[in-house]
This record gives C-alpha cells, sequence and structure tokens, in this order.
C-alpha cells in the first residue's frame, strides 16, 4: 500500500491525527525536498527526496518495499498532485490518500471567492498563457517565484491589464503573505522576494466571455477565416470530446482551432499554415485566448512528426493532390474529418472522397440584410460545401 500524507505549509503542527499516526510508523517517507524539511523528530524513517524526472521514481516506488510506502505531498495530494498520478500508475485498491487542506481552499477563503465558481489552473508544468481568459475568476498554481510576473504581463499585453491579482505566498504558514494590485500594475513594477510556494486568485476584467461561437473580429485575421456561422456547423460537425487533439490543416487565422479548445477540458489543437505571418496570428490568438494550440508548418510535410489527431479540419488546401487522403491515414480509429470547400474543384474532391469514404455531404448558404438604397435586401455569401465522414475502428 502507498499511503499519501497531504501537509502543509504550516508542517507537522497542521496534520490530523491520522495523518500523525501514518508518519510515525513510516519505514520509508518518498516527498519534495521542501515538503519533507516539515517533518519533525516523531518521524524516524528515512526521508528519500524525489529525483528529476519524477516519473520514473513513481513507477519503481513498490519494487523493494517490505511493506507500505509513505509519500508526503503539499496540500490536498489530489488537487493537481502526486496523488493522482500513483492511483493512476497502482490503482486505487492501492493509494490511501489522506489529504491536507488544498491551497486552492485556502486562496478562495482568503479573498472570499466560493470554491465552486472558481477555476482551478495549474502552471505546474503548463505554458503561462494557458492562464489567460477573457473573464471569470481562477486561482491559479504557480511555478516559482517568477510565475506572478509572467502572468500579469500577459495579461496586460492581451487587454487584460485591469484584472485583480492576488497573490498569496506560504499559505496557512506563519510566513503567510498577500499582496494585491492590478496585473498591470503587476507587470510594471514586480514586487522582490516572492516565494516560490505562490498561488494566485485572479479576478480577470473586463469580462468578455462569451458562451457561444465567437464573432470573426474576436481573432487576429487577414480575412482567411472561417467565418462564425460556419464555424458553428464546422465546430458541430468536428464534435469536441474532452482532451481530444484537432489537427487544423490551411488553418488560416486558427479560429477553428481555438474554438475548439474552448469547447471541452483539455482539448488541444494543431494548426497547420505554410504562410509565417498567419502562423504569428494563430500563436496570438492562441495567446489572446489562453488555449493551447501550436502552430506548425506546411501540411502533409509536418504530419510524420505529429501525434495522430483524434478530429481533423481542412479549412485550406482541400485540393491539394494527396492531402485529404493524408489526414485520412493519420486519423484514429473512430475520428471524425470535417473539409470545408467554396470553389468548384475543391468541391469535387469533396464529392469524391464521399463516394469512396461515405460520411456526409452538407452545403451551407446564408444571406445577410444590407442596405439596397434606402431599402434593405438579402446579400448572399459564398455558398460552403461540407463533407464530414467518421474513420471505421477496426479493432
Amino acid at each position: 500500500m502507498i499511503v499519501v500524507v497531504g501537509i502543509g505549509a504550516d508542517g507537522m503542527a497542521g496534520l490530523a491525527p491520522a495523518a500523525r499516526a501514518e508518519l510515525a510508523r513510516a519505514t520509508v517517507v518518498h516527498g519534495s525536498p521542501r515538503q519533507l524539511e516539515l517533518l519533525d523528530d516523531t518521524v524516524s524513517a528515512p526521508r528519500r527526496p524525489w529525483p528529476s524526472p519524477m516519473l520514473p521514481a513513481l513507477r519503481t516506488l513498490l519494487d523493494d518495499a517490505d511493506g507500505d510506502v509513505h509519500v508526503v505531498a503539499s496540500g490536498d495530494p489530489l488537487m493537481h498532485g502526486v496523488g493522482g498520478s500513483l492511483i493512476r500508475l497502482y490503482g486505487p485498491e492501492r493509494v490511501m490518500v489522506l489529504p491536507h487542506v488544498s491551497s486552492v481552499t485556502l486562496a478562495c477563503s482568503r479573498v472570499g471567492w466560493p470554491v465552486q465558481d472558481t477555476e482551478i489552473i495549474s502552471l505546474v508544468t503548463a505554458p503561462t498563457h494557458t492562464a489567460v481568459r477573457r473573464g471569470g475568476q481562477a486561482v491559479v498554481l504557480s511555478r516559482d517565484a517568477s510565475t506572478p510576473a509572467e502572468l500579469a504581463r500577459l495579461l496586460t499585453d492581451t487587454g487584460r491589464g485591469d484584472s485583480e491579482l492576488t497573490v498569496l505566498e506560504q499559505l496557512g504558514g506563519p510566513k503567510e503573505l498577500r499582496r494585491s494590485s492590478t496585473a498591470r500594475e503587476w507587470a510594471a513594477r514586480p514586487p522582490g522576494g516572492v516565494d516560490d510556494l505562490n498561488v494566485m486568485a485572479v479576478r480577470y476584467l473586463p469580462d468578455a466571455r462569451r458562451f457561444a461561437t465567437l464573432p470573426d473580429d474576436a481573432f487576429a485575421h487577414d480575412g482567411q477565416i472561417t467565418k462564425q456561422m460556419m464555424r458553428a456547423a464546422t465546430l458541430a460537425a468536428l464534435a469536441p470530446r474532452p482532451g481530444e487533439m484537432l489537427w487544423d490543416v490551411g488553418a488560416g487565422s486558427g479560429s477553428v482551432s481555438v474554438e475548439w479548445c474552448l469547447a471541452g477540458a483539455g482539448c488541444r489543437a494543431l494548426a497547420f499554415e505554410r504562410d509565417e505571418a498567419r502562423r504569428a496570428r494563430i500563436a496570438r490568438n492562441a495567446l489572446v485566448f489562453g488555449v493551447p494550440v501550436e502552430a506548425t508548418s506546411a501540411a502533409p510535410v509536418a504530419f510524420e512528426s505529429t501525434p495522430s489527431p483524434d478530429a481533423v479540419f481542412v479549412g485550406g488546401g482541400v485540393s491539394l493532390p494527396g492531402l485529404i487522403d493524408a489526414c485520412w491515414e493519420r486519423l484514429k480509429p473512430g475520428g471524425r474529418l470535417v473539409a470545408n470547400a467554396v470553389t468548384a474543384e475543391s468541391e469535387a474532391v469533396l464529392i469524391q472522397q464521399h463516394s469512396r469514404l461515405g460520411g456526409e455531404l452538407r452545403r451551407y448558404q446564408h444571406y445577410r440584410g444590407e442596405p439596397v438604397g434606402s431599402f434593405t435586401g438579402w446579400r448572399p455569401a459564398m455558398p460552403v460545401t461540407q463533407w464530414a465522414a467518421v474513420k471505421p475502428d477496426t479493432t
């Protein structure tokens, strides 16, 4: 059995009797150097700091164990902690977790936020821009002392400089410290001496959240963008699911990639775009919306060095010889491929693919009311042909 004991910045004093008893009977205790230093003389077992990288050590944790193995972890080990990793490796029947109060709960108690109304974001391993939001509130788990300044700069650079930033250091311990300012103020004059053990409570301002397909002008683009109405139909056909990877081929502005990532927890996208200026815009759009979109070079050349996708959207280059076939070949079994066409040549390719692979063909046409003198008339947008297909699962 692996016993994981959560410990806070207040050390042994904050532990419940059951947690103290487990550490007192331990024959070996694993943890980070900071957590191991919090233990007192009542814990007589040898203390083994985690190596770097840590994952290989987790896999061998029980190899030479004569009895139970004990692990100390920060706060609640099941809140972006080692407890979840150990359960995934060994199963819940071989891991017992004794949680401490999490840093998220402590942070919410300090700023007066209901926990259920607060997003939790970890930057311990994720890029800092993935904590950028267009509204709402979040507790952000920092990587180290530099994380608050990095996030403050990004919020300022993406038009969220008015966001309220509260940095909470050594939460629950005798050296607890709270500092509050706007993101703009923090970015301009980052305070010194920030502790590595810190979390941030962020209220994102202005609140510009939208719970529907975004307008075109929300994105940086040069006209090469899947328009809002078609983007809604395209996302419906792609049907994002939590944790899935999208290939956005001929991505243009990356608007479909951004919407895909916003659609569900853990969704990621790889945007293939041959034009360097457009790749820069895709990166900018990913930054503004705080989503994990990576822009890369043109398809299908870059396909071989990338993991297979759960879904593929082809918005540009449909008529490029072999492109659809290459996408279909790399698509995971059970994955969805959606392609849009506005030219006769591209439409012919989609009709041919439909005849060969099945799926559904759809054609979309919409009109916009525009002035005609003192009256209003209907101006048509270009019709769009869409092919959507699911790759058979042969297992």
